[in-house]
């Protein structure tokens, strides 16, 4: 009788036997058993909605948006919502303000006691914090219109100076002009892509942006205080004179940075026709061009000149002659320890 042959036994590493009828076979991965349109893969739905199939979509890496272009991961509409940091400085400036109309501090000291108000100048400098974010916000904005799509979802964008990429620029150094001498002035927008920033025209539009959006915050601090203290009036109060100095500062700050000079914005304006021997090194050394530019205007025979033609045009414009006083008187408040 011929001996029955002893039957072969499954190769486990049979990949092929497995996947093509062993999909129950003891040993199976269990994930491969499941149906697609089981997994909640947020990839996969996207893809089977799109009418695209059930395979899992393509995602951009993370700091890369679909178009390929390198920032923050696109988000949606939320990307443009106002940072809850611009709400809380709005909300301490707010505070302060209030403060400073009532003027507390002279009711915490006793009768006849000599008050150095410090809230006034919080009151300056939170509201001059969010000046700069509005200039480097306008920057911004014409910039991710004009092509630059990095700057999605960035400080920028969402008014948050404390995420500028370039936080010495944007934030210290705008801080340090206006308390040291009293000028608004703000750092260069080194955060622009220009590269992808197609035509001329585009590119001075978002150089100019930045100015433009100072000289608004100008104007519609000017306008306040107008309404607060009509003609013939004059007043004292510390925080209509804070947004009479803001008003003042906002606009030395767009009539500064369209001087064509390396670091300030008059640059980028040119740049378009200049060569790039002449644009690099310019943008490279943006930041020292904005402190020469400070050293100068700080110097009394320049920012005298300078600060009364500004005097000069408020009266001019403005219908209350007594403005130029309570700008003046702002500033002394800002710089208290002189």
């Amino acid at each position: 009788m011929p001996t029955p042959e002893t039957p072969q036994q499954a190769d486990p590493t049979d990949a092929p036997a497995a996947e093509n009828g062993a999909a129950g076979a003891p040993g199976a991965d269990p994930w491969e058993r499941m149906p697609e349109d089981a997994l909640n893969v947020p990839s996969r739905a996207g893809a089977a909605e799109d009418g695209g199939g059930p395979g899992p979509a393509a995602e951009p890496a993370s700091g890369e948006d679909p178009a390929g272009d390198t920032g923050p991961a696109r988000q949606g509409w939320t990307d443009f919502l106002p940072s809850p940091v611009l709400v809380l400085l709005l909300g301490l400036a707010g505070f302060a303000g209030w403060l400073s109309w009532q003027a507390v501090e002279l009711d915490w000291v006793a009768e006849g006691t000599r008050v150095t108000p410090l809230i006034p100048p919080l009151l300056i400098l939170l509201g001059w914090i969010v000046s700069c974010a509005v200039h480097e916000f306008g920057h911004a904005l014409a910039a991710y219109l004009a092509g630059d799509r990095s700057l999605r979802g960035s400080g920028y964008l969402r008014l948050n100076p404390f995420a500028y990429r370039e936080a010495f620029g944007g934030l210290v150094l705008p801080v340090t002009y206006l308390c040291l001498s009293g000028l608004g002035l703000t750092g260069p927008p080194a955060y622009v892509d220009w590269d992808r920033i197609p035509g001329r025209g585009r590119r001075v539009l978002v150089a100019l942006a930045g100015p433009l959006a100072s000289l608004a915050a100008a104007a519609l601090l000017a306008l306040t205080v107008s309404l607060l203290v009509p003609p013939g009036n004059d007043t004292t109060n510390w925080a209509i004179a804070a947004l009479a100095f803001l008003s003042l500062a906002n606009l030395t700050a767009a009539a500064i940075n369209l001087l064509p000079l390396p670091g300030l914005d008059g640059f980028e304006v040119l740049a378009p026709w200049l060569p790039g021997r002449a644009v690099r090194p310019g943008r490279a050394w943006g930041a020292f061009g904005s402190i020469a530019v400070f050293a100068v205007l700080w110097f009394p025979s320049a920012k005298g000149p300078f600060t009364d033609l500004f005097y000069g045009l408020f009266t001019l414009v403005l219908p209350n002659p007594a403005f130029p006083g309570m700008a003046f008187h702002g500033e002394l408040l800002l710089q208290f320890w002189g």
